[in-house]
């Protein structure tokens, strides 16, 4: 295997890996690979009234449980005078508000954000055994009991599976013109409709639950919970509105109560009733992230940056900006053929710039770089050896600095104050590189590697501070592997540089 076969090999292997991760994270997770994206976040409030009697009031409701494809960001309440407290009962989570004495019209508030996860919604069953009671034919009075034997049998031909079965028998009790049989079930059941569907699945032996939810559209004030059936045929469950038939999955429908409890038990007060809401408001993704809100769904993102302490990761938006300045430091010197004081100090210089802004960094550098050639010269002259040189070079670095930041403290320019993100150490080994290449090759040699650097650093500057360039490298780092691809591969090139062409132009005439 030659070694230009190796090298495209790895290149592709590499490359290949990091574009899969970043697929994985924008079509499966849901992170926006545009800056500046926003999701739709729904706060649902309920707003409990009730009036009191002048004595302990106990409220009670039924909370949201975890539930995919929706997730629960934050709950809030707002009870004034209340002790409020969650319970844990063998039917799921339930708010308690209490309150010793009671009297006239009052009103609680209970909200809470949600997020629709991106991906098809496909609820899974519980990790418990759903165990429901088990009913017959014969708990019906006689009148509705051929009756009903009658209908399920005809629903029964006309489908094929536990799901078809609920979709048709759902169609039927909504037919413009119900049979015979659904009319007198409506009418001598004594049962609402959402009563009479659910205990006819269940003579079915077919598993079946009650929930309670909204849809969740934004503006919508002053609404009652929705009910419907969910019906499990051994391997999902299957949501069903009780006059639209079977709920598609991408409908953002958000359950909120499961199981045949009461929405609200209010104890020692009379007059209770319970009122929805709900308001869309669009979040930049990058908060939900920061929030690790989208963090804890997925491990992929778990093992990642994200997981580390704010501080950390801030540290690290800075980081992973170098080997996209190390791309444009390859691509102008491997290609257009720049020189540079030092093969990376450009990289260094422009993180510089991104805290210093570009025309106070350049103006800062030039100042510092200019005093410091002068004294160095003057060093020179010491005889001094190399170790002792540098260090002395790097403490005038320090000196300048700092007394440029006291004159511009003084003066009241801010932005020389920023001086102190300049890399000292790549400072004085830059005036040290470019008074021996003085004493060597001449001023016309330093200012063409000078303003080289300088060049790479401001393009550099440009592309590590372009927002999109920010916001993949930290969001997906796994972009690097690519970046590092192509510098493997630029790194094989040994073609005429821009500015040889330019050199030997005359020649090819």
């Amino acid at each position: 295997m030659s070694r230009k076969f190796q090298v495209l090999l790895i290149a592709f292997m590499i490359a290949f890996i990091g574009l899969f991760l970043v697929w994985y994270k924008v079509s499966v997770l849901g992170i926006p690979f545009m800056p500046h994206e926003k999701r739709s976040v729904y706060k649902v409030g309920a707003e409990i009234s009730f009036e009191g009697q002048n004595k302990a009031a106990l409220v009670s409701m039924a909370l949201p449980g975890a539930q995919e494809g929706i997730q629960i960001l934050s709950e809030d309440v707002a009870s004034s005078g209340f002790g409020y407290a969650e319970a844990q009962t063998k039917n799921g989570k339930r708010a308690e508000w209490s309150k010793r004495k009671v009297d006239g019209p009052q009103i609680l508030y209970y909200s809470l954000e949600v997020l629709i996860e991106p991906g098809e919604y496909n609820p899974k069953p519980p990790l418990e055994t759903f165990e429901q009671k088990k009913e017959s034919l014969s708990d019906l009075p006689n009148t509705l009991r051929n009756t009903a034997k009658n209908l399920l049998d005809e629903v029964r031909e006309r489908s094929a599976d536990t799901h078809s079965f609920a979709a048709q028998l759902i169609q039927d009790f909504n037919a413009k013109e119900p049979s015979q049989a659904v009319k007198i079930l409506l009418a001598q059941g004594g049962e609402e409709k959402f009563e009479i569907l659910h205990r006819l699945l269940r003579y079915r032996n077919i598993t079946v639950r009650k929930v309670h939810g909204l849809y969740l559209e934004n503006a919508r004030r002053n609404i009652a919970l929705t009910p419907m059936l969910e019906v499990y045929d051994g391997d999902t469950w299957q949501l069903y509105d009780l006059n639209k038939g079977k709920v598609p999955r991408d409908t953002n429908f958000f359950i909120w109560k499961q199981g045949g409890d009461s929405l609200i038990d209010v104890t020692g007060a009379k007059k209770s009733n319970i009122r929805f809401s709900i308001n869309e408001r669009q979040v930049p993704v990058q908060y939900l992230l920061d929030k690790k809100e989208l963090v804890e769904k997925a491990a992929v993102l778990d093992f990642s940056l994200f997981s580390l302490p704010v501080s950390e990761q801030n540290a690290y938006r800075h980081i992973l900006l170098v080997p996209f300045g190390a791309l444009v430091v390859v691509l102008l010197r491997v290609l257009v053929g720049l020189r540079t004081s030092g093969t990376f100090m450009p990289i260094l210089i422009a993180l510089a710039f991104m805290e210093t802004t570009l025309i106070a960094g350049l103006l800062m550098f030039i100042i510092i770089v200019g005093i410091g050639l002068i004294i160095r010269s003057y060093l020179s002259s010491l005889n001094l050896l190399l170790v002792a040189r540098i260090s002395a070079v790097m403490i005038v670095v320090i000196l300048i600095m700092s007394f440029m930041s006291i004159l511009s403290f003084k003066l009241g320019i801010k932005e020389v104050l920023t001086i102190t993100f300049f890399p000292m150490i790549i400072l004085a080994w830059t005036i040290e590189r470019m008074s021996i290449l003085w004493e060597e090759e001449g001023a016309h040699e330093v200012f063409i590697q000078g303003g080289g650097s300088l060049i790479v650093a401001t393009i550099a500057y440009f592309v590590m501070s372009y927002s999109f360039v920010s916001h993949i490298a930290f969001n997906f780092p796994e972009l690097l592997l690519v970046v590092l691809a192509m510098i493997i591969l630029l790194g094989r090139y040994s073609g005429y540089r821009l500015s040889e062409l330019i050199r030997f132009k005359s020649l090819a005439e």
